[in-house]
């Protein structure tokens, strides 16, 4: 299953970063109880969990790639990974594990969001630019893989579940009352929105790049259809 957490704040954090992101990792221990991981510095902080299915002695994240320019989470799986790690380091890249996740770190790399394209699988993952405090987040098309965000003040905390955005002090413990019929009627919406006021969810398909206290959030898959005429019933 596996699941990850953390954030971004350029702003005066006010609280202890290391505890905070722990809490918010506990909090979905119950995704990875196989291994955990943390990444922090100035304005960021990531936590994993893993449940360990390819590679199990490896590929712990957080992941790195060759010069540390760029740091990833990921919670999901990558049907096609082999096929894309042989195109990877043909490119040049070095792997430093098997498992599947590497490929969208090298990807991100080679071919920015374009990588998305090319992934087959379901996923959900968080890319974190050291130099420039940039985030990118990403949902697989079918929104298969969770992924929440919440954003105020010049932070974004995101995370596989809400009950981890919970434990971050930047984020209300707010119900969202205007939607709790709809919850009641449907134990889902549907949209956007969740239960908890300013907590969104990541819609299936989308990315979502946090630079300079500012989110933008893009669809980057949208089924097509397209019937071929020429095949009839036989």
């Amino acid at each position: 299953m596996c699941g990850f957490v953390g954030w971004v704040d350029e702003g005066a954090a006010g609280y202890d970063a290391a505890t905070t992101i722990r809490r918010m990792a506990d909090a979905i221990a119950h995704r990875g109880p196989d291994s955990e991981g943390f990444y922090a510095d100035e304005r960021c902080a990531l936590g994993f969990r893993r449940l360990a299915i390819i590679d199990l002695a490896g590929a712990n994240q957080p992941l790195f790639n060759e010069d540390a320019s760029l740091v990833l989470v990921f919670n999901g799986e990558v049907y096609n990974y082999r096929t894309l790690r042989r195109e990877l380091i043909a490119h040049g890249h070095a792997f430093a594990t098997e498992g599947d996740a590497e490929v969208v770190l090298h990807g991100f790399e080679q071919w920015g969001e374009a990588v998305l394209d090319r992934l087959r699988g379901m996923f959900a993952f968080a890319l974190y630019r050291p130099a420039k405090g940039e985030l990118f987040l990403a949902r697989d098309a079918f929104g298969i893989k969770p992924l929440y965000w919440h954003a105020e003040g010049g932070a974004v905390v995101f995370g596989s579940e809400i009950k981890a955005l919970l434990a971050h002090p930047r984020v209300p413990r707010q119900l969202n009352e205007r939607r709790l019929g709809h919850w009641l009627c449907m134990e889902y919406l549907p949209d956007e929105e969740t239960l908890f006021r300013g907590v969104r969810k990541l819609p299936a398909g989308h990315w979502l790049r946090w630079r300079d206290g500012h989110a933008e959030v893009r669809r980057w898959f949208a089924p097509r259809f397209a019937p071929d005429p020429s095949l009839r019933p036989e």
